[in-house]
């Protein structure tokens, strides 16, 4: 259906979320395939319970008809506070999408029938939260890449997360049956490799997010800079009242201002915040390189502080801290974890050689493992 593709691999993924993870991280697995000499698209799988939340009357079916009515009324409220710069978030968002995600040739996908017409033969699910029935409501089987489609040969999960170690009981039948159409599996964090093993039978190979396939140069490339300097970003994708207290002690300690990025009006307004509501991923992007200092509980925005090498500080989020620990750990940077018992100096001297070093030690195994399945 729609335009005959002529890319060999399509990837399924959450580009249509209005989220800057989301979306930075489906553009570093696109770059990365295509530098590598793979005609790759992203599949415009589009379907409504994922694109209508950022709609500004939201559809999230979630729960009964009341707590849907619910979340698309507080949602709303939301959205109407933020005016014009609902709109403007909005267009920023789009323009990502068209100039580096999508083709605008392909029609858009809502539904799991609309996938048979598609003439890849292989397919790459992933990565961020795919296996996620919070943030899907419930488990796809479009995101396992079980849907009926004569050409399709093969499908690869890259860096699909879970969003913790495990998923609850009741979904582990139905999560079994659906990885075993899956030819090669890996998987975000290594916390989770032992329970997906189990389900599936199969080897599982632990990954870094996409985001880390290509160097600060690719990333610098598509940025837009703000037009200031001289401040502290913050950016939560929970309220947590520590980043708060913290952020602004550090801004008087040093005297800067504190910019924190939303893509709502969640949580109370901070007065000593300066809040941007606007940016896109690529306004993102910008907004990190400019920065004196990073404080955040973000996995995304702590991978881009440490690809931009910033001085930075990182809260665990209350659910989903493994994933934040993982990417830590794994550049030997455990000391940028606030916890407790430890405040860490976020002046403190980093060897940015080393963890250079260990970011291209991590992707070797990752793009071996793209690489030899497809």
């Amino acid at each position: 259906m729609g335009r005959k593709n002529k890319a060999d691999v399509g990837i399924i993924t959450f580009h249509c979320a209005d989220n800057y993870g989301a979306m930075l991280q489906a553009y570093g697995l696109k770059k990365y395939l295509c530098d590598s000499g793979i005609n790759t698209d992203i599949v415009r799988y589009e379907p409504p319970f994922m694109a209508g939340r950022h709609w500004w009357i939201p559809y999230i079916p979630i729960g009964n008809i009341q707590k849907q009515l619910r979340l698309a009324r507080s949602g709303w409220k939301s959205h109407r506070r933020m005016g014009k710069d609902f709109f403007r978030l909005r267009n920023h968002m789009k323009a990502f999408r068209k100039q580096y995600l999508i083709d605008g040739k392909q029609k858009k996908i809502f539904f799991r029938r609309q996938l048979r017409g598609l003439s890849y033969r292989y397919y790459i699910v992933g990565s961020d939260q795919i296996w996620n029935p919070g943030i899907t409501c419930g488990l796809r089987a479009v995101y396992f890449g079980a849907f009926e489609n004569e050409k399709k040969e093969r499908v690869i999960a890259y860096a699909a997360s879970l969003g913790s170690a495990a998923l609850p009981e009741e979904y582990r039948q139905q999560f079994s049956e659906l990885l075993k159409g899956i030819h090669a599996i890996s998987a975000r964090e290594e916390a989770a490799l032992s329970y997906i093993r189990q389900c599936c039978g199969k080897n599982v190979t632990a990954v870094l997010d996409p985001v880390f396939l290509l160097g600060k140069e690719c990333w610098e490339a598509i940025e837009k800079l703000p037009d200031r300097q001289g401040y502290i970003l913050v950016h939560m994708t929970e309220r947590e009242p520590k980043i708060i207290d913290y952020a602004k002690k550090l801004s008087q300690d040093r005297n800067l201002p504190v910019i924190e990025l939303r893509t709502n009006t969640g949580g109370v307004s901070e007065e000593t915040f300066e809040i941007e509501y606007t940016a896109g991923p690529a306004e993102f992007l910008g907004y990190i390189h400019k920065a004196d200092y990073i404080i955040t509980n973000s996995f995304h925005m702590t991978a881009f502080s440490i690809i931009y090498e910033k001085k930075f500080l990182v809260f665990l989020h209350s659910s989903l801290g493994a994933r934040i620990r993982n990417i830590l750990t794994l550049h030997g940077m455990e000391r940028r974890l606030y916890e407790e018992d430890t405040i860490p100096d976020i002046d403190g001297a980093v060897n940015w050689n080393e963890v250079k070093q260990k970011t291209v030690k991590n992707r070797k195994q990752s793009e071996k493992f793209l690489l030899e399945n497809l």
